[in-house]
C-alpha cells in the first residue's frame, strides 16, 4: 500500500471507530434507560469490594435485587443484553481505533509511532482510555462507568478530528529518538488512567450530592452506581497506579529526552513547568490520602483539579503559548486537499 492509501486507511478507521463508539453509547442509554424502571431496594445496594482478589462489581444493578412492581425477567434480560451489546461494541471500537493509530504509523516515510503531532498525541491517548477501561473493567469492576468512558473518548474524538487533525507529516529532528517511545508511551498510559479516576471523582460527587441533599433515588444511574466508599477507592487505585508512571514520564524519561534533543534536562517551557504542576497536585492528592486522611469530597475535589491541570497540559497549553520548544505537539491546520475523517453526528 502506498503511504496515502494508508493515511486514507487512519482516516477511515477514525470514523468507523467514531461511528461504533456512537452505537456503543446509544446501547448503554438503552441499558439506562431501561434500569430506570427497575426500583433498588434500599437495603441491596452495591457493596462490591474491589482490586486484587475481589469480585467485580456487576454491571449497574446487578448485585441488587428488584423490588415488587419490576417488570420481570424478560426486562431484566434486556437491560444486561444491552448491557452486553455496549460492551462489545465498545471492544470492537477499541480495535478499529487501534487500526486507526497503525495505519497512521504506516503512512508516514519513513514509517514511525503515531506521536508527531497532537491529532495524534489525542489519537493515542483516547485510545489508551478505552483500553485501560476494558483491561480493568472485571478487575475493579467499572461496568457502571461505560456510558461516561464511551461518551468521554467519543467526545474527545470529535475534538481532535475538527480542530486538530493534521496531515502525515516525518517526525521533526527533536522527535526523532528511541525516547519518543519510552515517554509518550508512559505519559499517555498515566493520562488514561488519570482520566478514569476523574470520571470516578465527577460521579463521587454527584452520588455525595444527591445524598446529602435529600435527592438520593431507587431508580436512575446514580442508584446503579456504587457506594462512595468504593467510589473513593476505585479512584484513589487508579491514581496510585497512574502517578508512578506519570512520574516516570515526567521526571526521569522527559529530562533525559530533553537533555539529548536540547543539551539541557529543564528547560521551564510550559509543557514542562504544567507538567510538573501535575506531578505536584496528584502528589499532593496521594500524600493527602496516606497521612492526613482525606477522602471523599476534598480527595474527590484535589483529583479533579490534577484532572484539570493534566488535560490542560496535554491540550490547552498549546493554544495558548506561543513560546514553547514542543511547537511540534500544536496542532496544525490542514491544507484544502487534506482530508480529515469525519465521525458520526457530523463531526
Amino acid at each position: 500500500m502506498s503511504d496515502s492509501a494508508w493515511e486514507a486507511l487512519s482516516n477511515q478507521a477514525v470514523a468507523a471507530a467514531g461511528l461504533v463508539y456512537f452505537l456503543a453509547l446509544l446501547a448503554h442509554l438503552v441499558e439506562w434507560s431501561a434500569l430506570r424502571k427497575v426500583p433498588v431496594e434500599a437495603g441491596a445496594r452495591e457493596t462490591a469490594t474491589v482490586g486484587a482478589g475481589g469480585p467485580a462489581a456487576p454491571a449497574y444493578g446487578a448485585s441488587a435485587e428488584p423490588a415488587a412492581g419490576s417488570e420481570g425477567p424478560d426486562h431484566e434480560h434486556r437491560i444486561d443484553l444491552f448491557g452486553r451489546i455496549g460492551f462489545s461494541l465498545t471492544v470492537v471500537a477499541g480495535l478499529v481505533h487501534a487500526v486507526s493509530l497503525l495505519a497512521r504509523g504506516m503512512a508516514a516515510d519513513p514509517n514511525r509511532v503515531p506521536w508527531g503531532n497532537m491529532y495524534e498525541f489525542t489519537l493515542s491517548g483516547t485510545f489508551v482510555v478505552t483500553l485501560l477501561y476494558v483491561v480493568m473493567r472485571r478487575r475493579l469492576g467499572l461496568s457502571w462507568m461505560a456510558p461516561l468512558v464511551v461518551g468521554f473518548v467519543l467526545v474527545l474524538l470529535m475534538v481532535d478530528v475538527i480542530w486538530l487533525y493534521a496531515p502525515v507529516s516525518p517526525l521533526t529532528e527533536a522527535l526523532n529518538s528511541p525516547w519518543l517511545v519510552i515517554h509518550v508511551v508512559s505519559a499517555v498510559i498515566a493520562t488514561g488512567a488519570f482520566s478514569l479516576g476523574g470520571i470516578c471523582s465527577v460521579l463521587y460527587l454527584l452520588k455525595e450530592r444527591s445524598i446529602t441533599k435529600g435527592r438520593e433515588s431507587s431508580t436512575g444511574y446514580l442508584s446503579r452506581v456504587p457506594s462512595l466508599a468504593v467510589l473513593d477507592r476505585v479512584s484513589y487505585r487508579l491514581h496510585a497506579f497512574a502517578f508512578p508512571v506519570w512520574t516516570f514520564a515526567v521526571l526521569i524519561t522527559g529530562p533525559i529526552w530533553a537533555h539529548q534533543a536540547w543539551s539541557n534536562y529543564w528547560n521551564w517551557d510550559p509543557k514542562e513547568v504544567w507538567a510538573f504542576i501535575t506531578w505536584v497536585v496528584y502528589a499532593a492528592y496521594l500524600h493527602a490520602r496516606s497521612t492526613a486522611g482525606w477522602k471523599g469530597r476534598n480527595a474527590a475535589y484535589l483529583a479533579l483539579l490534577g484532572t484539570a491541570t493534566l488535560w490542560f497540559n496535554f491540550i490547552g497549553i498549546n493554544f495558548f503559548s506561543t513560546t514553547s520548544q514542543h511547537s511540534y505537539a500544536a496542532p496544525e491546520p490542514a491544507p484544502v486537499v487534506a482530508e480529515a475523517p469525519v465521525l458520526a453526528g457530523g463531526a
